[in-house]
């Protein structure tokens, strides 16, 4: 492992932040010669971030606690176009008053691992849109666009895939590089920011604002790629059936978020350890030790810490509880995952098939809520359910009022009728 003169450098290393770097030498003697600007950009498609936005998040989190200045670079502009980088299928286009919406809503995540200007921190929220979203056609096609070579773009992985696939990548997209390209450029002229951060996908578009940089502002910029993260199994990071694991507590309860980090493959714990939380490398390298069941204390402990630093200690401490209660005692926790369902459909009967695949999305279809029954994987307060044509009617609330639901002996949701 690469020992470094910076610390931001180093704990990026050691904590297996670091894919590729360009010009690591000269890069670590300018961190450790005194404060850089780093920047990762975020698009704004949705109201909330998702676990895949966690890993370089978590790198903004490093350099700014290693002396550094971070940027959180949201795509007000570039959300308009779309990132081919790793997809089959055009964006769907969304409405500014869409996009406003959904920054604002991100906006309060990045506070909870970044101290911005304001709140006594140096890390700064930029919109790209500020840029990009007045930039006269003509004139950029003169200063920036005879920078680019159509050949060179062609040979980036992210539209060769998509051509050789034959999907189609529309002229809108094809763009997309080069106003990427150009909020390097820009972000280097405002804020003097000269490191790019993001994941090993987008390094062929970071190098492309390393060159338009140097082009247009004489300016000495670098690139930092962190590797993408699969499971042990093979399995894209924060994929589940259920969809996309959200931070916003509002689209995903910490109690839901808690348990993500609970279920981690054994293989991953250690790994997911040094880069999920901010825990000290040697107790992560005592709890990476542990072995049989004892893994399962390292994966508690991981899923404490990582939901601590999304959702606070106190969320964090109650999810550990609820889970501690529901597995270890049996008990019916109230902050269980809760559904609300009508009085009257109760009252009428709910088919279990029904309960466990559209009202609590346990499983994701009656086929497979079937399957579950026979392989005795589903629990009606507790017990095992032998019947697919059983009925939940309100004879099966219990004294709390609700109707405990379970697949396995991990996922519990509690119907609650209203």
């Amino acid at each position: 492992m690469s020992t470094y003169k910076s610390d931001f450098l180093n704990i990026l290393s050691e904590r297996g932040f670091i894919h590729q770097v360009s010009e690591p030498d000269a890069l670590d003697t300018k961190a450790a010669a005194g404060p850089i600007t780093a920047y990762i950009g975020y698009d704004c498609t949705a109201p909330s971030l998702h676990i895949g936005h966690l890993l370089p998040t978590m790198m903004l989190y490093w350099l700014q606690q290693t002396g550094h200045r971070p940027i959180a670079l949201m795509g007000g502009g570039t959300t308009r176009v779309g990132d081919p980088s790793g997809k089959d299928e055009s964006r769907k286009v969304l409405t500014e008053a869409v996009i406003n919406e959904n920054l604002a809503s991100i906006r309060k995540t990045f506070s909870k691992f970044l101290k911005f200007e304001g709140d006594g921190g140096n890390a700064i929220m930029a919109n790209n849109g500020d840029w990009l979203n007045t930039l006269n056609y003509i004139d950029f096609l003169r200063d920036v666009g005879r920078h680019f070579s159509v050949n060179r773009m062609l040979a980036f992985d992210s539209v060769k895939l998509r051509l050789e696939r034959q999907h189609e990548l529309s002229f809108l997209e094809f763009n997309y590089m080069i106003l990427q390209a150009y909020d390097f450029a820009e972000l280097n002229k405002r804020y003097g920011c000269t490191l790019q951060m993001g994941g090993s996908d987008q390094w062929g578009n970071i190098v492309n604002g390393i060159d338009l940089g140097r082009r247009l502002n004489n300016a000495h910029l670098f690139a930092l790629t962190a590797p993408l993260i699969t499971t042990s199994s093979g399995a894209k990071m924060g994929k589940t059936a259920a969809g996309a694991v959200w931070l916003n507590a509002d689209l995903l309860a910490p109690y839901g978020y808690w348990q993500f980090w609970r279920n981690t493959e054994d293989g991953d714990v250690t790994r997911f350890l040094k880069l999920f939380t901010i825990m000290p490398l040697s107790e992560i390298a005592r709890l990476g030790a542990l072995q049989g069941n004892e893994v399962n204390e390292a994966k508690k402990i991981l899923a404490t810490e990582a939901t601590a630093l999304m959702h606070g200690r106190v969320a964090a401490d109650e999810a550990a509880e609820t889970a501690r209660k529901t597995f270890e005692e049996g008990a019916l926790a109230e902050t269980l995952p809760t559904i609300e369902i009508a009085r009257a459909d109760l009252d009428a009967g709910v088919g279990v098939l029904v309960a466990f695949a559209e009202k609590t999305g346990l499983v994701s279809s009656n086929g497979d809520a079937r399957r579950q029954i026979k392989a005795g994987g589903l629990k009606i307060n507790d017990a095992n359910v032998t019947d697919e044509k059983m009925t939940l009617t309100p004879k099966d609330l219990t004294p709390e009022g609700v109707i405990k639901l379970s697949l396995g002996k991990k996922k519990h949701v509690l119907l609650k009728p209203v």
